[in-house]
């Protein structure tokens, strides 16, 4: 859709399937933004609840406006958001989180100073039981603000994807092709996502504030349902084919290899145990598959993680076996392990990485 002088400064993407128990707190934060420059993209994913008549009661607002379509998943409904959006700047608001009242204000001000493609600001894990609560996530750490590069401040690759508290230029995601994986009920499409932004950005601005609350206790959520465990394998499969296509991202390779480990890990622990047995095959296949690209770079990895991984990729069975009787994980087992996997330079790896954290 062509800009006009009339499009607003940013638009916000708001997906929406079957929330009405949140609904309300998230669009009334939006519509109480201090930054009124904006519209909003309520894009309803098919709801069976009474979402959609909770957002027809904010379009008597000119600023709110909704897609209705049939259910088709996460990916797809952000990429019509996408291409229905209007404003020079992008954001993305989940429908059970809400926003600060000056979130877009705090998110717009910083990415026009700076010049910035993409402004990235922290966010409060949110929890309303028993007591509303929050406690700051701190993915923006002290001394990170300001303006960056992503290509040598890589640590931005390795932090969680939450591409909602973050204000993108609507022709940078447009110029570099950067679009949601559309996989029919998958989830962590967020990844993937994620991943191109910073592949493709050069100038980021990271902004020490905490602008969006982030809600933990929506059980609905994707990351509390081991029934999607495989979905975050498609998105990395996504993720090495933006790699392979784009001529300038192959140097990112080992880079993704290593959030693949922190990712598929992560997501490892949060399992059954039946779903981590299944799982662990998967983990040793595709990390075989890097192992015989050879984009593993296990300077990258801290050298307990080096012994996880060799572990699994020789026998994962023995792997799952060890780790579900509960083997000890002490100071003392992370170095006899490490001893093992690598010798004394390993060791010596472990021993200073564990300083330099404050582990020992």
């Amino acid at each position: 859709m062509a800009q006009t002088d009339n499009a607003p400064r940013i638009s916000v993407l708001i997906p929406i399937y079957n929330v009405e128990r949140y609904l309300r707190p998230c669009l009334d934060s939006v519509r109480a933004q201090t930054f009124a420059d904006f519209e909003a993209i309520c894009i309803n994913d098919g709801s069976t609840d009474g979402s959609r008549a909770i957002i027809g009661k904010y379009l008597d607002d000119p600023r709110f406006r909704v897609i209705d379509k049939p259910n088709s998943g996460y990916g797809a409904s952000m990429n019509e958001g996408l291409d229905a959006a209007n404003g020079d700047y992008v954001a993305i608001l989940e429908s059970d989180d809400f926003f600060e009242p000056d979130a877009l204000d705090v998110l717009y001000s910083a990415a026009i100073e700076a010049q910035a493609e993409v402004a990235k600001a922290d966010f409060f894990f949110h929890w309303s039981q028993p007591a509303p609560r929050d406690e700051r996530f701190h993915w923006v750490k002290p001394g990170d603000s300001g303006v960056c590069n992503p290509r040598t401040f890589t640590n931005v690759f390795y932090r969680k994807p939450s591409i909602w508290s973050a204000l993108y230029r609507r022709d940078f995601l447009r110029n570099h092709s950067i679009r949601f994986n559309e996989t029919p009920g998958a989830s962590y499409q967020d990844s993937s996502f994620n991943f191109k932004v910073w592949a493709c950005a050069r100038r980021v601005v990271l902004v020490d504030r905490a602008i969006l609350h982030y809600r933990q206790d929506n059980e609905s959520s994707s990351v509390n349902s081991p029934a999607k465990a495989f979905c975050v394998c498609d998105e990395y499969n996504e993720i090495m084919r933006f790699v392979n296509d784009q001529p300038d991202t192959a140097k990112l390779a080992p880079i993704v290899a290593k959030m693949r480990f922190d990712t598929y890990m992560w997501n490892y622990e949060r399992l059954t145990p039946e779903m981590r047995e299944q799982f662990v095959y998967r983990m040793a296949e595709d990390f075989r598959k890097e192992d015989a690209t050879g984009i593993i770079d296990y300077k990258l990895l801290e050298p307990w993680k080096v012994v996880d991984r060799k572990a699994i990729v020789a026998d994962p069975a023995a792997y799952f076996r060890v780790k579900e009787a509960g083997a000890r994980h002490g100071k003392l087992g992370t170095l006899v392990r490490c001893f093992r996997a690598g010798g004394l330079p390993l060791v010596a790896r472990a021993i200073q990485s564990k300083v330099r954290d404050g582990g020992y």
